[in-house]
């Protein structure tokens, strides 16, 4: 009956195929085992001499993964054994079970597996959910206690070396460290300075290659940390501050952005001569402020000591200082922007001029054309034809700073047809976007092509550009030359480094943030290993 018993626990679970079964039963809603280890000769774990001679028994509880949506503990009985070898300090000492005792352990190494698997892709809470699911409950504590005494793999000393930085918290900023040949990440860090960066190179000697971003902090720390590394400014990084130099100069040029709209149909002969706009309190008011201030500008007293005197902001002060008229200090109605109901304002104002001037009607009479607004927005609409206006039709905002240089530094081929449009009419208006369109299409032809000869002539002509944010971005790049070329010739990039930011972040998120950096550095490293494995 006991073979019996073994051979059908063992089919089941293999771990248990070691041991000799003598009982299974349930009591509880639990599935408990009582087994006993097999007369074999066990090595003493400090001489690895083999015994046989019993010194005593005691019976150990283990639990096991569950079995049927029940929970399982084994009552084992273990031998405590004499070592005989001669010159061993240890007298006695108790057998483990290969695959199913460990010293100390009163779990199953499947079941701890469990554990540590859910802590290192749930972390606290959501592991210690699943494990409630799987029958194997643990606290949140108990599950991170178990994930940092994971020991993690050695630090490896990679041949290609990815370096990059990464958001904690607020203005708090971490460095992570990752293998651009084998993917995988090697080292977390709290801060972003030169020295943890050089100590880290100097204690692995052996890097060859370092990508990086263009930061000053992280160069002064591979030169020297590792100074006969190659370094490689990312062509990704570069894309981007060339990106964020365009958008300064789109932002310095902000009035020839209009230009990209383009210019309204001309208003029917009836609606030509509008008449001026009513007289209101802000009006009047704005009208009062710019006589007020215009009458104490010229006394020579400074922004702060008119505003004093007036009782206004300074800014307020300075804004109606500058300007020449009090029309200019109005608040202007922004654009009306595009809606679902725009299809439908050529049938509204042929409605209107038909007689049927109800609202609620006009609703429903597009409602049933397939208009799937609400009411309120068509009585907003048909508000201006009730005070003798034309019906309020969309116009196209101006674009913005980041818009144009998103349009700038998109290749052509991949430019929608608005946005060619728009461009195409705002360069011929600008000169100094012009000029700087070609020279970001100068720098895209050399990564496309991976031929840094034509930069030192690239560099001098961003330096004449008379554009000084594009002046500011020569002389960063002429800093650190020998890294752009490398960027732009090599394929060596911070692709994977971007990659791991982002998992790194998705795990931050997991924790609600308020994971330290031990535990944080834990969870990235093992689950890229747990995520390699089981792929």
């Amino acid at each position: 009956m006991v073979g019996e018993c073994d051979d059908l626990v063992g089919t089941v679970a293999p771990h248990l195929a070691a041991v000799r079964v003598e009982r299974v039963w349930s009591a509880g809603g639990v599935v408990r085992v009582e087994a006993r280890t097999r007369e074999l000769a066990v090595a003493c774990p400090d001489c690895g001499y083999g015994s046989t001679r019993v010194h005593s028994r005691y019976c150990r509880t283990l639990a096991d993964v569950a079995v049927g949506g029940r929970p399982v503990l084994i009552g084992l009985s273990v031998r405590r054994l004499f070592c005989d070898a001669p010159g061993c300090r240890r007298r006695t000492f108790a057998e483990q079970v290969e695959g199913l005792t460990v010293r100390y352990q009163r779990r199953s190494p499947l079941l701890q597996h469990l554990v540590e698997v859910a802590g290192v892709l749930l972390a606290g809470r959501g592991g210690a959910r699943l494990l409630q699911i799987l029958k194997a409950p643990l606290s949140r504590t108990s599950v991170l206690f178990h994930l940092m005494c994971m020991p993690l793999p050695a630090a490896p000393t990679p041949r290609v070396l990815g370096v990059d930085d990464f958001a904690l918290y607020a203005d708090t900023y971490g460095t992570l460290l990752v293998d651009a040949e084998s993917r995988l990440p090697i080292d977390l860090w709290s801060g972003r300075d030169a020295g943890q960066l050089t100590s880290w190179l100097r204690a692995h000697p052996g890097v060859r290659v370092v990508c990086r971003d263009g930061s000053l902090v992280y160069r002064q720390g591979i030169s020297e940390g590792a100074p006969d590394a190659v370094q490689v400014s990312d062509r990704l990084h570069l894309s981007q501050g060339l990106s964020k130099r365009v958008s300064d100069v789109a932002a310095a040029h902000r009035r020839c952005l209009p230009a990209a709209v383009p210019d309204p149909e001309p208003a029917p002969a009836s609606l030509a001569e509008l008449p001026e706009p009513a007289d209101t309190p802000a009006r009047r008011h704005a009208k009062q402020l710019f006589e007020a201030v215009h009458a104490i500008a010229g006394t020579g007293r400074s922004l702060s000591a008119m505003a004093r005197e007036l009782g206004l902001n300074r800014r307020t002060v300075a804004k109606y200082a500058r300007a020449t008229s009090w029309q200019e200090c109005v608040r202007r109605t922004p654009p009306r922007r595009t809606s679902n109901l725009d299809p439908y304002l050529e049938y509204l104002q042929q409605r209107w001029d038909e007689g049927e001037h109800t609202a609620t009607v006009l609703h429903q009479e597009i409602t049933a054309k397939g208009y799937q607004g609400h009411y309120q927005r068509v009585k907003m609409a048909i508000a201006p034809l009730r005070r003798g206006l034309p019906i309020d039709t969309p116009r196209e905002r101006p674009p913005s700073p980041r818009q144009v240089a998103r349009w700038i530094t998109t290749t052509p081929s991949r430019r929608g047809l608005h946005a060619a449009e728009a461009l195409a009419r705002l360069l011929t208006h600008c000169p100094e976007l012009d000029r700087t369109h070609d020279l970001v299409r100068q720098f895209a032809a050399m990564l496309d092509a991976r031929d840094a000869a034509a930069l030192p002539n690239w560099l001098e002509q961003l330096a004449t550009s008379r554009l000084p944010a594009l002046a500011g971005l020569a002389k960063a790049l002429r800093e650190d030359q020998p890294a752009v070329v490398q960027g732009i010739t090599t394929t060596f990039n911070s692709g994977v480094n971007e990659g791991r930011i982002c998992d790194l972040k998705l795990q931050k998120r997991i924790m609600a943030g308020r994971a330290g950096v031990p535990l944080l550095r834990h969870r990235v490293i093992l689950m890229a290993l747990l995520r390699r494995r089981h792929r």
